[in-house]
Order: structure tokens, then C-alpha cells, then sequence
């Protein structure tokens, strides 16, 4: 059940699903991700205009408290097969929201490729803060 009228971040889980399967990320703190568009404007010759906005993917990032090293050994994995001659490797990633009425909500991220954007700041007497960001073919409602 929601917790408030309004969604809040607390009410979504988050799943990666890497090519050698679930990546357990400890401490998420922080989720973000929007939609990529290529627009498109129409000038016609009696004044009216047309535009759309052409799907092109999605992007966004993950933000954790380095609580194993499950990021580091998954793009570590990632890398060490591009340099075996696989290439770059796709995942899915899945996203469960609460909604108010207490339902839910999935969404799947098709065709996500990952960059470990920061492995972390190490500092005595603080936390390593790690952020995992991802591009997706698309984002559908399943």
C-alpha cells in the first residue's frame, strides 16, 4: 500500500538484470531517469506548424551507498567480455512502482547498456558513494 496520496521515492524498486543475471545493488539511494526525443517541426507553407518527438531511448542513473562490491564486479564482468571479443553486452532492467491506490506498476528498460560513472570516493570515516548510469533501447508498461 502507498504510503501517501503521491508518489514518493520509497514507493519503487528497482531490478537490473545484467547478461550474467541479477545485479544485486546494495544501498540505492537515488533513481532518475528520462526519455530521449528527436524532434521534428513541420513549417507549412499556409503558416500552420506540426512537430513530434520521435522516441530515441532512455537515460538516467543510479545513485548507492557501496555496501559490496556487486557494481564494481558487474562492470568489471562487462568489460573483461567486450576485451574477450563479445562486444558490448545488454541487460534489462525492470522498475516496480506502489501507487496510491496499491497497485503496481512495472516497467521494463529494453536494450540497457551500463557506465559505472563514478566507482566511488574513498575517505576515511565516510561512506563511498557510487553511480551507475544507463541508456535503454526503450521503456514499456508491462
Amino acid at each position: 500500500m502507498a504510503l501517501t496520496s503521491f508518489s514518493i521515492g520509497r514507493d519503487t524498486q528497482l531490478v537490473v538484470m545484467g547478461p550474467g543475471g541479477r545485479v544485486d545493488i546494495s544501498h540505492v539511494t537515488g533513481f532518475e531517469s528520462h526519455q530521449l526525443t528527436s524532434p521534428v517541426r513541420i513549417n507549412r507553407l499556409d503558416g500552420r506548424q506540426l512537430g513530434a518527438e520521435l522516441p530515441k531511448g532512455w537515460e538516467g542513473s543510479f545513485e548507492a551507498e557501496r555496501g559490496t562490491s556487486a557494481l564494481d564486479d558487474f562492470i568489471s564482468t562487462l568489460e573483461q567480455a567486450f576485451y574477450n571479443g563479445a562486444g558490448t553486452q545488454t541487460g534489462t532492467m525492470y522498475q516496480y512502482i506502489t501507487e496510491t491506490d496499491g497497485s503496481v506498476s512495472t516497467y521494463q528498460f529494453d536494450g540497457v547498456v551500463f557506465k559505472l560513472a563514478s566507482a566511488g570516493s574513498w575517505k576515511g570515516d565516510s561512506s563511498v558513494k557510487q553511480k551507475l548510469e544507463f541508456y535503454a533501447t526503450r521503456k514499456r508498461r508491462i
